[in-house]
């Protein structure tokens, strides 16, 4: 089996998640290609390699440029703050290695474009982690859309509500322009974007008004890294900084096939702590998904005689009918977060491996779209005005 020797620059929290998925991917599934763990990148070289201990990976290094340039790397996979995506994406694909990024994929279009133009220009493979695309309640809406099960597509309602970031939490590199590029519009509703563009199979064409709000201005300063969440164990002093990204976002906006949907993104939705889903409404029947529940899918099908219509929820956990499902546990064994990221290594390996995908991966040019809503919904914002996508390049 020829193997894909990996360099994941980053760690912390995405790091985890990554490194689970590619120590897992082999356990469960049988990829074309082998991963190896080859090296990890982080700052702080005692980090670093208390981190490849930990997760297997064979080298650590603190030299991120170095580490994608080295001839014996295949794949570099980028965890790194979203400020330093476009940096180390475009240096692997110069050095002709595929990437794989989290997402969004840049902070700014700008940077989007360059990242597109740059992977298409050299012909390397390019994966963005909309790991949510990976679930398979997820997966089976999409192809239940696509097989026509709603029909033509009406209303479609997306949202991704966290109650994390309260006023306790300090001025970590989400809430500051400069690393994130946007809060919970980049860290949100990029999520339910690609998959509401997954599911529907349609692209969104015009935002019709949106609205931003900060509600915490001003948080204590870091003194401490964090201990591997997005926020867990961090401290702070008594010194203030200022928040110069958006705690919440909500917009409307219209898809291709003529369905109109209201996406909303927030982290201080007291009582939500993930719920990551929506609901679309077709002439045929309806899906519901949140991610609470993530192995459940809710279908309504309105072609039942009247009297015997209902929502019916979907256990997405037998092998064979839902994807992805015959690789982990015996029905309703349920699965978790992790699985998503395991799932989506498993699909990457097998197009490096010249096979189709389980279901379609995002690349750099798939995510670019997503990039142009998060743009043009921010223009939205700010100019108070309609925008439609065409002048969003």
């Amino acid at each position: 089996m020829r193997e894909i020797n990996v360099a994941m620059i980053g760690q912390g929290f995405m790091g985890r998640t990554h490194s689970n998925a590619w120590s897992q991917v082999r356990k469960f599934f049988k990829p074309p290609v082998e991963p190896v763990m080859h090296t990890t990148c982080a700052r702080n070289p005692d980090a670093s390699k208390a981190f490849a201990e930990l997760w297997g990976w064979t080298n650590s290094s603190t030299d991120w440029r170095k580490a994608v340039a080295a001839p014996e790397i295949d794949l570099v996979d980028v965890v790194t703050p979203n400020n330093m995506h476009a940096e180390v994406a475009l240096a692997a694909i110069a050095a002709g290695k595929h990437v794989a990024c989290e997402k969004p994929i840049a902070r700014t279009l700008e940077e989007s474009r360059r990242m597109v133009a740059a992977a298409e220009k050299a012909g390397v493979k390019t994966f963005v982690w909309y790991n949510y695309r990976r679930c398979p309640a997820v997966a089976l809406a999409h192809r239940m859309v696509k097989d026509g099960a709603l029909g033509t597509i009406r209303h479609v309602r997306a949202f991704y509500l966290q109650e994390w970031a309260d006023e306790s939490i300090p001025l970590i590199w989400r809430f500051q322009k400069e690393g994130s590029g946007t809060g919970s519009h980049g860290d949100l509703n990029a999520h339910i974007i690609d998959m509401t563009r997954f599911v529907t199979g349609e692209e969104i064409t015009e935002i019709s008004g949106a609205i931003v709000e900060t509600f915490i201005k001003e948080r204590k300063l870091m003194t401490g890294a964090t201990a591997g969440g997005i926020a867990a164990g961090v401290e702070s002093g008594a010194e203030t900084g200022p928040v110069t990204v958006d705690d919440a976002v909500l917009f409307l906006a219209r898809f291709s096939g003529g369905a109109v949907a209201s996406f909303e993104a927030a982290r201080q939705a007291t009582g939500n702590q993930n719920r990551n889903g929506f609901e679309i409404n077709g002439s045929k029947g309806a899906l519901k998904f949140d991610f609470e529940r993530m192995n459940e899918l809710q279908y309504y099908d309105a072609t039942r005689p009247r009297g015997v219509q209902g929502w019916t929820t979907i256990m997405c956990t037998h092998g064979g009918d839902h994807p992805y499902a015959e690789n982990w546990w015996p029905d309703a064994h349920v699965l978790g977060y992790e699985h998503g990221f395991t799932n989506q290594a498993y699909d990457i390996l097998r197009v490096l491996g010249g096979e189709e995908p389980v279901v379609p991966l995002p690349d750099f040019a798939d995510a670019h779209e997503t990039q142009r809503v998060l743009e043009a919904a921010m223009l939205s914002a700010v100019e108070r005005r309609p925008v439609p996508l065409s002048e969003v390049k």
